[in-house]
């Protein structure tokens, strides 16, 4: 069956939440509605259970076994170990503290290959470690399309190269990349692979076993939940990392990238967003599964709602001659996460569509590099439109008349 659209929405306070009343929200790529599931498990963490985890008391016990609860069951939709996964305050920080790990563990002339067509949390910390002597290739995309060509990797990639990173989908091209392909390819070779999955994994959590990355990160406040970066780092990578935690949790996977204590609430209001996949997988599917199995069909759910809605938009956009429409036009291909440039600059634009109800972007996104490489100027910027599952073919109607009436 297709997606229930209205139980879907009844699982999200925020729209029935008076004062947003009216407004529709287009800018979920910056960060997404929490889902109620969340925000209960929040709730009560901070009403009942807000002291120091794992400790033999009551409160402290729940708290800790909830904690748990999180990692597990995040794992399992992820099609990893539990101990593979661990969280962080966010997904730049997760990056950051990768990065000083490879650093410390490279020698002066090692590769480590990066984009121009990622944000600049997946881009920037890698390439600072050319000061340690770290070479740094950088895998372009096309000018006119903002494509990155497998071809261009392939002429990177030799015996020198210890790491590729790369996004799932840029947060301003959106096109989706062959994550699997990339990775054998960097495998092929000895190298590793980091995959920014901040702006995939709002459309559906990935197997990350099944794609055979070394490292996926993604930020659960844009997967409907807490203000949390996620990290899966496979077993046999991660043990061989210089360990950043304190000296004491080297010898725990989970911790080894975690310098600072974990936010315990928000760690174990993480649990809520698997419930929230198995809510969608009850209502739509009858029986049981594996929580990645649940996790693959809620993703097929999610992703053909989207592409539903996002092609008549890209469509409309594409018979605009003031539009340059950033990335691919079939939504097949793509996130719905729409980057375009106009005569104004993007961030006029986009308060012009407030008053009209229209909550949506407007700037560089972290996307300085991408912009510039497809000849954009990123003080101009571009307009960004994006949506998940949860928007409605009435507010997508809404979007496209709010857009022809300002543009």
């Amino acid at each position: 069956m297709p997606l229930d659209i209205d139980f879907v929405r009844d699982q999200f306070p925020a729209f029935s939440e008076p004062s947003l009343k009216g407004q529709a929200f287009f800018e979920n790529a910056g960060g997404s509605y929490a889902c109620r599931q969340v925000i209960d498990r929040l709730t009560r963490f901070y009403r009942e259970r807000k002291v120091q985890p794992y400790a033999a008391y009551e409160a402290s016990h729940l708290g800790g076994e909830e904690m748990d609860e999180a990692r597990r069951r995040m794992a399992e939709i992820l099609g990893v170990e539990t101990d593979e996964v661990s969280f962080g305050p966010s997904t730049t920080q997760n990056t950051y503290v990768l990065a000083r790990a490879f650093g410390q563990m490279l020698k002066p002339g090692d590769a480590i290959i990066v984009t121009n067509q990622d944000h600049e949390a997946n881009s920037g910390p890698w390439r600072r470690l050319e000061s340690r002597g770290v070479e740094i290739r950088e895998w372009t995309l096309d000018p006119d399309t903002g494509h990155l060509p497998l071809d261009g990797l392939k002429n990177l990639l030799d015996e020198k190269v210890k790491l590729v990173c790369f996004p799932h989908c840029s947060n301003v091209v959106a096109e989706i990349n062959p994550v699997a392909e990339i990775c054998a390819l960097a495998k092929s070779v000895g190298a590793h692979s980091c995959v920014d999955g901040v702006s995939y994994a709002p459309h559906g959590f990935p197997n990350v076993g099944e794609l055979g990355a070394d490292i996926y990160l993604f930020s659960s406040y844009k997967t409907y939940g807490p203000h949390q970066g996620v990290m899966a780092i496979r077993r046999a990578l991660g043990e061989a990392l210089p360990n950043q935690g304190h000296f004491f949790n080297a010898g725990s996977l989970y911790k080894r990238f975690t310098p600072a204590g974990p936010d315990h609430a928000q760690v174990a209001a993480c649990a809520g967003l698997a419930d929230y996949i198995d809510a969608l997988y009850a209502h739509h599917h009858k029986g049981d599964a594996h929580p990645a199995e649940k996790g693959a069909a809620v993703h097929d759910l999610m992703r053909a709602q989207e592409k539903r809605l996002l092609q008549p938009l890209l469509d409309y956009l594409a018979e605009k001659n003031s539009v340059r429409l950033l990335g691919p036009r079939q939504a097949e291909g793509r996130a719905p996460t729409v980057a375009m440039v106009l005569e104004e600059p993007g961030e006029i634009v986009a308060a012009k569509l407030a008053p009209k109800g229209i909550m949506a972007g407007g700037g560089d996104f972290y996307g300085v590099r991408c912009l510039k490489a497809q000849g954009v100027d990123p003080d101009h910027g571009a307009l960004r439109v994006s949506f998940v599952h949860y928007t409605s073919q009435e507010e997508l109607t809404k979007l496209i008349e709010a857009l022809d009436d300002t543009l």
